[in-house]
């Protein structure tokens, strides 16, 4: 008996033991270098966006040294856009011309990516954009594109079907599905439905068809959510924003991954000034570990194919950090029932060690008070050095009627540790 593809779901037990990936936005948008939504805000027709077309030409591009990259950094699987809502395709599809080997490029640039992430240990993610705004038979529609506002709308949409351009769709995503080997994780972006019908969803992609084919194809591949479909997907994808607590649908916990960028574009944009730190970023994947998610990080490549330095510096920043922390995000979740962490720290954990991990975002002064551990601990270690953390007693000449009767009590140095966020590997009776 054939399983429903409805109620099929991926492989996720690797995904939430290796909780780092990287994003990576690239397409034409990198050399207006403006965001990845340009064509969008500011309303650029065909015929000018063409000029993009006609000088992409990434000669610097290297997936070795991406890969690299990535894998230093402590990141385990990449997610890379095939193809974005502008609808240019990075891989030598045999459905369109609107693709990297018919620019200056002049080849597949897509293969040589995933060749080389593959040989650096990571694992395989496509985005692939629901939404295209070049083929010509996608229904312009009064929300997103560049003609939206357009007043000739309907005399441009004469002609146009959008079942064609849905076997378009399902025809790439077979593509991408059978030419590259194992795919891990497959992205879909994006639906926006309507109740008057003037968006788009689950009928505009065809997505229960859709579905049944990845399921077909690839039984074990992650799945987003967002073919507008209430079943069928494997992860829950927060974007530009952290989660208050663990992310649960009627009343149970669910796999989540927050998706973030290193500043507020995820295409290449030169100018755009509001990078976030070192310590932002770590805070962001600790923080998602701790409530039992991922952190998918985006980097947007420049035109000429390389990640851009501000980007690699925090890249290589996180790398160092993961070189002595790693273990305190690898295989861990969120801490057992009833362990509220201090003010300004988060908690990891690993199940399978007994071991919690407690990341310290702010520096005390001397102590460091964990309700509801006292009699719990075996022993505490700074983790990037492993020199021991003195587990205080009750009798140790401390203001007691501070510290409640549950409380263990860890004795810091006076000095923060020199990482970026010190975390104490608690090991746990």
């Amino acid at each position: 008996m054939t399983q429903d593809y409805r109620h099929m779901h991926g492989d996720t037990d690797w995904f939430v033991h290796d909780r780092f990936g990287l994003f990576i936005h690239w397409g034409l948008y990198a050399l207006p270098a403006r965001h990845e939504w340009i064509k969008h805000n500011e309303e650029i027709p065909d015929e000018i966006y063409e000029q993009y077309f006609a000088h992409f030409d990434p000669d610097l591009y290297d997936p070795e040294l991406w890969a690299q990259a990535a894998e230093h950094a402590g990141m385990k699987y990449f997610v890379v856009t095939t193809k974005h809502h502008e609808g240019f395709c990075l891989w030598d599809t045999q459905l369109t011309d609107y693709k990297a080997t018919n620019t200056p490029a002049g080849r597949d640039l897509l293969r040589p990516m995933v060749e080389a992430f593959r040989g650096h240990g990571l694992r395989v993610g496509f985005y692939h954009s629901l939404i295209d705004w070049h083929h010509p038979d996608y229904i312009i529609d009064p929300h997103i594109g560049p003609l939206r506002n357009s007043p000739n709308r309907a005399e441009l949409n004469k002609g146009r079907d959008q079942a064609r351009y849905a076997a378009y769709l399902h025809g790439q995503v077979r593509e991408l599905l059978t030419e590259f080997g194992q795919v891990d994780i497959l992205w879909f972006d994006f639906s926006y439905p309507q109740e008057d019908g003037s968006g788009k969803g689950r009928d505009d992609w065809k997505s229960e068809e859709l579905l049944k084919m990845v399921r077909e194809l690839q039984p074990h591949i992650i799945l987003d959510d967002r073919l507008d479909l209430p079943y069928g997907w494997d992860v829950k994808t927060p974007e530009q924003f952290q989660p208050r607590a663990g992310i649960t649908i009627d009343g149970k916990p669910v796999v989540w991954e927050a998706c973030q960028t290193f500043s507020g574009s995820w295409g290449y944009h030169r100018d755009e000034a509001s990078w976030k730190s070192l310590e932002q970023l770590l805070h962001m994947l600790i923080d998602s570990v701790s409530k039992d998610g991922n952190l998918l990080l985006n980097v947007g490549p420049t035109g000429r194919g390389e990640f851009d330095e501000r980007a690699l510096a925090r890249l290589q920043g996180m790398g160092e950090w993961m070189r002595r922390h790693s273990r305190a995000i690898y295989g861990c979740t969120q801490a057992p029932e009833g362990l509220v962490a201090p003010p300004d720290c988060r908690y990891t954990y690993n199940p399978q060690t007994h071991r919690l991990y407690l990341h310290v975002f702010a520096w005390p002064f001397l102590h460091l008070h964990l309700d509801g551990l006292a009699g719990k601990i075996k022993y505490a270690q700074l983790l990037n050095d492993a020199s021991e953390v003195p587990i205080m007693q009750q009798s140790s000449g401390l203001h007691m009627h501070e510290v409640h009767a549950d409380t263990a009590t860890l004795q810091l140095p006076v000095q923060k540790p020199n990482v970026t966020v010190p975390v104490i590997e608690i090991f746990l009776k």
